[in-house]
């Protein structure tokens, strides 16, 4: 049986000049963090990029001599990347913006992470199973449907992607709506939380 080295030593080994320490990190987390990011953007291409900026920080860091997390590679890790989502959002304008007035709450924006960790976990069930239902749609409808929903698409760029008129991706997506419903009722699926 092979012992697992732990982070924070392989962490000292790169610092000290082991590049090979790093590749293990990178690794050993790849999934993690990966899975992490694209939850949180839902594309690939900016998942990839991300992840890359991510560790060009660790290493910059790393690097410097200012990391100081001991035995607690992965959350520092996972703090940078998420750091590096809220920047790509406000970047594109998708962050939603909150103007402070009277009655502004800022518990209304900032939730405490432990306490939504039962909801979080039932929204990404509801996610996962709404994609398996998306997945028994007719192609040309799928494909509509997560260009709207998931990639945020207007209709005229869907149209301008697809080749087809405005009218006709209108059509699909209304039909893409009309299956799923029809897939849900035949199998008593509740996607609620």
């Amino acid at each position: 049986m092979e012992l697992q080295i732990e982070d924070s030593e392989l962490v000292r080994d790169y610092i000290s000049g082991d590049e090979k320490a790093l590749e293990i990190l990178i690794h050993r987390h790849n999934q993690r963090i990966t899975s992490f990011i694209y939850s949180k953007v839902l594309d690939r291409d900016v998942t990839e990029d991300i992840f890359q900026d991510t560790f060009i920080k660790v290493i910059k860091t790393l690097k410097k001599g200012s990391y100081s997390e001991e035995g607690k590679f992965l959350p520092w890790v996972m703090r940078i990347a998420h750091n590096l989502i809220i920047d790509h959002f406000r970047k594109n304008k998708r962050m939603p913006m909150f103007e402070g007035n009277e009655d502004f709450n800022i518990f209304s924006v900032i939730g405490d992470d432990k306490l939504n960790a039962e909801k979080q976990l039932i929204k990404d069930q509801i996610d996962t199973d709404l994609r398996e239902l998306i997945e028994e749609l007719p192609d040309d409808q799928k494909e509509v449907l997560i260009m709207r929903i998931y990639k945020d698409m207007s209709f005229k760029e869907i149209s301008e992607n697809t080749g087809v008129s405005i009218n006709t991706a209108l059509g699909r997506m209304r039909y893409a709506l009309i299956n799923l419903r029809k897939i849900i009722e035949k199998h008593n699926i509740v996607l609620t939380h």
